[in-house]
């Protein structure tokens, strides 16, 4: 895995980000979901790696990269926080401006970065997601139920901690095989690594925080943009698993690229095989697909 890949540890002044860069050309920033880390993208990143500089990151609090301390209203795990790191670490590789992918929760901080730092973003995908304000707009049971983390994780510490520190097997096996992922698609040094990360209390206590953070101050960052008619001023891919729950959960809004066209005029959308954790499912139709939109061809 990664084996072309430099690993970097950069420190953006508020946190340590890991990541891995290998390739030339623009910059192309890839972000991970929970409970991943970027080694999500072992599969993707070495194809797009040979039309771009691309850049796989640990999100602030996930996987090798550092953990703030964190505030009562949870900011230092905003959306917000987390994509100015993003700039600072681009910046810093040579980046003023870049494009950027983002599956599950590295989507949301993707879509966060290109709303307020225009000038940094030409391109954004986004991988299986509507945005956060939406989501809980139209939070059901299906949600609470499906996607358990929203609601579990966002709980008041400690009981969210002390229940992912006792459990972290038993977390990662049911994200990887109840959101319509096949279990077989990782292998027993992926899912290690997965676990391994979910060990560490003090990155427990930070991904809690990101969760508390999207139902509430990432909430309240969708919500006053939607008020002030800011929007995403890039060109949008909006991918989601061909059968996972985007596909069904939002048919009578059109979909989720109606949602998405309600945050940018230039949006393009598709479902790609697998479920919710496609890239990891189908890394060939997934690389094919990013590397299409974000060359141009």
């Amino acid at each position: 895995m990664f084996a072309d890949f430099e690993a970097l540890e950069i420190d953006t002044g508020k946190a340590r980000i890991f990541a891995r860069r290998a390739g030339s050309g623009p910059g192309l920033l890839l972000l991970h979901g929970f409970p991943q880390t970027h080694l999500m993208w072992r599969d993707v990143a070495p194809s797009l790696a040979r039309d771009f500089t691309v850049v796989c990151a640990d999100l602030r609090g996930y996987g090798q990269s550092s953990c703030p301390p964190s505030a009562a209203d949870h900011a230092p795990y905003a959306k917000r926080a987390m994509a100015a790191d993003l700039v600072v670490l681009m910046e810093m590789l040579g980046f003023e401006r870049f494009m950027v992918a983002g599956h599950d929760r590295g989507g949301r901080v993707a879509y966060r970065l290109a709303l307020d730092h225009p000038d940094r973003v030409e391109k954004l995908a986004v991988l299986d997601i509507i945005p956060t304000a939406d989501a809980w707009d139209r939070a059901d049971a299906r949600l609470a139920l499906g996607y358990w983390p929203w609601s579990l994780l966002a709980q008041p510490e400690p009981l969210p901690e002390t229940m992912l520190a006792a459990a972290a097997d038993s977390v990662v096996d049911n994200a990887l095989s109840g959101w319509g992922s096949a279990p077989e698609v990782f292998s027993p040094g992926i899912r290690q690594a997965y676990v391994d990360a979910l060990r560490d209390p003090v990155h427990i206590h930070a991904i809690c925080e990101e969760y508390r953070a999207a139902a509430s101050l990432d909430r309240e960052h969708d919500q006053a943009d939607r008020e002030a008619g800011r929007r995403i001023a890039c060109p949008v891919l909006a991918l989601w698993s061909e059968h996972g729950a985007l596909a069904e959960w939002y048919v009578q809004e059109g979909g989720p690229s109606a949602l998405w066209r309600n945050w940018a005029d230039d949006v393009s959308s598709g479902a790609l095989p697998g479920g919710h954790f496609f890239p990891e499912e189908s890394p060939i139709e997934t690389a094919a697909t990013l590397d299409a939109f974000f060359s141009g061809r």
